[in-house]
């Protein structure tokens, strides 16, 4: 039998997640109670428009506008209205009140997590966000819990399901990047403004999250390098498919090991944060990922490789984590203590990618006569950056022009500062018509 005290949750968002959440919340509350050791009363949902048709509806009666006097006497406060503010105001006004927190706002905590985080562990409340990364998806917590005796050396995270439907939907259909995103609108995947989504801005805020979590460091969402998909094109991909690769949007995070000028480790350590297409081969998991699923592939030093794999986005999946969080918060209420603080105790140097080591695919057009194969390794070699791979395709040119080749060309692992003077300096040079495409190659 349920002997503590009933418990206030206030609701802040009645969108597509916070009317699922009010509606499981209603439907199964019994359930939830019995797993948290308390009741848990929804006291109201703040809404910005009353009258605004709702997917569950909400009983009209749990609806107000007033969200600040909602907060007031909640033991638990559900932020999921999204955007920096109010949401920031109205959290800190809940942490400082000594409610706990459970939000879904990404964007939120890639921006301003540090300041909440700190208010939170000064009044000894708990702030919950499984549901900001990877929607259904477990990954906080087996970063922040399961893996805390761990070291967690690289992610590789397929964290928005939008790009990765268009990617997916070129791959296996040979859309155009234009063509993909015209049937993800059309199915309710991506937004009128698609921009947070195809310029890798979401991905992104879940990166430096994910960074911020694993390397027990506080990552700056500014620190992270960020690249779209707009420039991936249809051709790219079905060359892809080709060579055996698939193209996919990857947020990358890693324990890099320092070197000094010589080249040697200095036995320190700093971290990076970057989103940006790139090749994975087939038979890697995360290739296998496909439509607008999401995916997290956790590699540590002890554990090994881990795959975590679902459903990213969607109102009810979401509000699955949601939900998960409430009752930990309610059980956290039950039993009794503080918060558990984040752990950001390494404070390891945040890198630029400069620092990355990675592999690139660069395919070029090439003037078809003799001395050119070598004329281009002396490039790679003038940079310190070794070839792997190297294929040609005869082309035809124009009519009147020399005769050109494609050259598809991998390369060995090297710094991707040597790897981007590479490049550069391949486009200036006399026997290069044109860089076609540079991806970078991950997962092997």
């Amino acid at each position: 039998m349920i002997e503590y005290r009933n418990l206030r949750v206030a609701l802040l968002g009645g969108g597509s997640v916070g009317a699922q959440v009010a509606s499981l919340l209603l439907q199964h509350g019994d359930e939830l109670a019995s797993r948290s050791g308390a009741g848990l009363e929804l006291v109201g949902v703040a809404v910005r428009n009353l009258d605004a048709e709702r997917t569950p509806a909400i009983p009209a009666h749990l609806l107000t506008t007033d969200a600040e006097s909602l907060i007031l006497g909640a033991d638990i406060v559900v932020e999921l209205m999204g955007g920096l503010e109010p949401a920031r105001t109205l959290i800190l006004q809940a942490i400082s009140s000594g409610a706990d927190v459970v939000t879904a706002n990404k964007a939120l905590l890639a921006t301003h997590g540090p300041e909440l985080f700190e208010a939170a562990e000064q009044v000894g409340a708990q702030l919950y966000y499984e549901a900001a990364v990877g929607g259904a998806i477990p990954i906080i917590r087996p970063l922040r819990d399961s893996l805390a005796g761990d070291r967690v050396t690289r992610i590789l995270g397929i964290v928005n399901g939008t790009t990765n439907f268009i990617l997916d939907k070129m791959d296996v259909a040979g859309d155009t990047l234009e063509q993909a995103l015209a049937t993800a609108t059309e199915l309710g995947y991506a937004e009128a403004d698609p921009t947070a989504d195809i310029e890798g801005y979401d991905a992104a805020q879940k990166a430096a999250i994910l960074a911020s979590l694993a390397f027990h460091t506080t990552v700056p969402l500014d620190s992270v390098h960020r690249e779209g998909i707009t420039s991936v094109t249809a051709e790219q991909v079905d060359a892809a498919r080709k060579s055996g690769y698939v193209v996919k949007l990857l947020a990358i995070c890693e324990r890099i090991a320092l070197q000094n000028e010589a080249g040697e480790s200095t036995g320190e350590f700093g971290v990076s944060a970057r989103v940006h297409p790139a090749l994975i081969p087939v038979a890697h998991p995360l290739a296998a990922v496909h439509g607008a699923n999401n995916a997290v592939f956790v590699q540590a030093e002890a554990a090994g490789s881990l795959m975590f794999y679902g459903a990213g986005a969607g109102g009810i999946e979401t509000a699955s984590a949601v939900l998960g969080d409430l009752v930990s918060a309610a059980r956290r209420h039950v039993i009794g203590g503080p918060g558990v603080a984040e752990s950001t105790h390494a404070n390891l140097p945040v890198l630029p990618i400069s620092n990355v080591r990675t592999r690139y695919q660069i395919t070029l057009t090439v003037v078809d006569e003799p001395g050119v194969l070598a004329t281009i390794a002396t490039v790679f070699s003038d940079q310190g950056v070794s070839l792997e791979a190297v294929s040609q395709t005869i082309g035809s040119g124009s009519e009147g022009a020399a005769p050109t080749a494609t050259l598809v060309i991998v390369t060995h692992e090297a710094s991707e500062s040597s790897l981007a003077t590479t490049v550069a300096t391949l486009g200036s040079n006399p026997v290069v018509a044109d860089v076609v495409s540079v991806l970078r190659v991950e997962g092997l």
